[in-house]
């Protein structure tokens, strides 16, 4: 599962990967998570507020912390 979190690096940026990298080891999904803190990466993204998550692709999250619940859904493998 390939995982970006898009934002400048700000707090709730760290938040966020602290709580895919934490939900994926409860549930022993294997990701390969990328940081994109470019404003311009992240605006070809259409994404206009961070934190953001994108997996394998697709956007499916952004503007704020996803909680863990949000995130054991994405990975329900």
């Amino acid at each position: 599962m390939d995982i970006k979190v898009l934002g400048s690096g700000c707090a709730k940026c760290k938040a966020t990967v602290d709580t895919l990298t934490k939900v994926a080891a409860a549930k022993g999904v294997s990701i390969t998570l990328t940081k994109v803190e470019d404003i311009r990466d992240i605006v070809g993204y259409g994404v206009m507020s961070t934190p953001a998550v994108v997996i394998d692709g697709k956007v499916v999250h952004a503007g704020s912390v996803p909680s863990s619940d949000k995130v054991e859904g994405w990975m329900h493998g």
